[in-house]
């Protein structure tokens, strides 16, 4: 794999740093900075190593921004997410991501002119267009009022009959405000009715029980959406969206993300939306990890995951393109950002030797993410990508150590063994168990990376290397919902409410290692540096000057 063009690959010499130092490159996955408190779970967790890597370091640790505008994001409401933060990591520059594309082309129209609404549109005349994916305003996954725009597009331009199948959420946003998007969906949709639209919704379930998995993780998730979406079938039927959603959420342990699935059905208890013949369905998510799965029990001919019993011909777009390498799916209504020349690839044409591991959750995001949005190695003479499975069937939270020990020691025998310039890694335990919402096991997870941590640094001591720890996006520093005045929030019935979203939150750098140069320190003279800044950053480590176009790198060299 490699990008096409007129590209100079040579990068030049670093006038001061030396190549040949070995970097030893650490994500910690949903690891922000906030204030100590009982709800930062890694204030409250034993930390030692990254401790040491900031008490009394003022030049080589600080803070760097995650979200928002600086990963590609509209706004600085946008909490960052994995996809973008790994993007950001790797590719060196900012892209329009995500929910700011598809943003960019409602606004412009775009979306309505290019192939993919073309292609869904031959349904509108004779057949029914499906809308899927997530019901919430959390902007990780979709947006509602992106999808209200979507609605509105599509009645306007021809559809005459439409179904939604909601995903409830509870997990980027706080949990039982499934209630309320479904009552605004609702008021949309009988709006719509009323101008003649056959519009409703058909069926629906929580996010982590129905379609959303990933990672092929547990594929009866993507079946139970499956079922209820295409074959009608749900152990649930009601007569409303919101009456399901009310009645399930009345469930002793009911919760947003894990509600069952359900089917909207009629007076004589058919079910009013299945997916059939001639139809078009749209997956309106925006980000992609969690529809990958759903997109290919939609389009694959061959598909063997389970039985998916009738599989109807149907025309089917992504919001966007959710996997670039697979062409998956072959037809959306956004084309993803060109992504291109990205660090790796760089390091790679100037014979950097890499290494890259995490487990299964992580795992594409230190690599496919990384490298804009591709599979594969550009060099496979000079990379090695190695996976551990991550635990299946269970919670994160009832295993919260996951992988960290076996990723730490894969990265210490990576950079032991002399083979490699870079050794890259993601530990997850931070972000996952953080959004299960269960506090003790994210204070557990935290130690459990933070030893990981060390025996990384042990190994680039050893080998008089260099060291890059950085994170993609906050979690587990606060996992509480705050008011106004940055207190706890507490429901109607005074419980604690209980964050499991991504934050806003700066992450920490920090380097270092007995590689690193006398007079190496970071710049004070950058007004918001981010996470696109880091490539330029490692580029530097690596004795080589980054392209001009991209984020200025964050260290400087001053003569001691």
């Amino acid at each position: 794999m490699g990008s096409s063009g007129d590209v100079n690959w040579k990068l030049a010499d670093h006038p001061k740093l030396p190549k040949g130092k070995t970097i030893g490159l650490i994500v910690l996955d949903g690891w922000g900075e906030s204030d100590p408190d009982q709800y930062n779970c890694i204030h409250k967790a034993p930390t030692p190593a990254m401790d040491s890597l900031k008490n009394g370091r003022p030049d080589t640790w600080r803070l760097i921004k995650a979200h928002g505008t600086a990963v590609g994001l509209p706004s600085e409401d946008d909490m960052g997410n994995s996809e973008v933060g790994h993007n950001a990591l790797g590719a060196g520059r900012i892209y329009a991501q995500g929910a700011k594309l598809v943003d960019l082309a409602l606004a412009s129209g775009k979306i309505y002119e290019d192939e993919g609404f073309k292609y869904i549109s031959q349904s509108f005349e004779k057949g029914t267009v499906h809308l899927i994916g997530l019901l919430s305003d959390g902007g990780v996954h979709s947006r509602l009022d992106q999808v209200q725009l979507l609605l509105k597009g599509f009645a306007e331009r021809g559809a005459k009959r439409i179904r939604v199948h909601i995903l409830t959420d509870g997990r980027d946003v706080l949990d039982g405000s499934s209630v309320g998007f479904v009552e605004t969906l609702e008021a949309d949709l009988a709006a719509l009715r009323s101008k003649g639209v056959d519009a409703q919704v058909a069926s629906g379930g929580g996010r982590m029980y129905v379609t959303m998995d990933r990672y092929e993780n547990d594929w009866s998730v993507v079946k139970r959406g499956w079922d209820a979406q295409v074959l009608g079938e749900a152990p649930h039927k009601f007569k409303s969206a919101l009456e399901a959603v009310k009645t399930l959420r009345a469930e002793p342990g009911a919760n947003d993300q894990y509600l069952p699935p359900f089917v909207i059905v009629d007076d004589s208890g058919k079910a009013v939306g299945p997916i059939v013949d001639g139809d078009a369905v749209v997956t309106f998510n925006f980000r992609a990890d969690r529809m990958v799965m759903h997109a290919k029990a939609l389009e694959y001919e061959d598909f063997d995951k389970f039985d998916r019993v009738r599989v109807p011909k149907i025309r089917y777009a992504g919001m966007l393109q959710y996997d670039g390498e697979l062409k998956l799916p072959s037809h959306y209504l956004v084309s993803p950002p060109l992504i291109d020349r990205t660090s790796g690839e760089y390091l790679a044409h100037n014979g950097v030797r890499t290494f890259a591991c995490s487990e299964t959750v992580k795992f594409g995001h230190v690599t496919f993410f990384w490298n804009g949005n591709r599979s594969g190695y550009f060099n496979e003479k000079l990379e090695e990508y190695v996976e551990i499975p991550s635990d299946s069937g269970i919670s994160f939270n009832v295993q919260p150590k996951m992988k960290a020990l076996e990723i730490a020691e894969k990265a210490r025998d990576a950079i032991l063994s002399g083979k490699f310039d870079q050794v890259r890694v993601n530990l997850p335990n931070g972000d996952m168990v953080g959004h299960t919402g269960d506090i003790e096991a994210t204070v557990v997870a935290c130690e459990a990376a933070d030893r990981a941590v060390r025996t990384i640094l042990d190994a680039i001591e050893q080998v008089g290397g260099i060291y890059v720890v950085t994170a993609d996006h906050g979690n587990a520093e606060d996992m509480v919902k705050r008011d106004k005045s940055g207190k706890p929030a507490l429901d109607k019935e005074g419980n604690l409410q209980i964050l499991t979203s991504h934050t806003l939150k700066p992450v920490p750098i920090a380097i270092g290692g007995p590689g690193l140069s006398a007079g190496v320190r970071f710049r004070q003279d950058i007004e918001t540096p981010g996470l696109a800044n880091v490539a330029a950053t490692v580029m530097n480590l690596h004795g080589f000057v980054a392209p001009n176009d991209y984020e200025p790198s964050l260290i400087e060299v001053v003569d001691k």
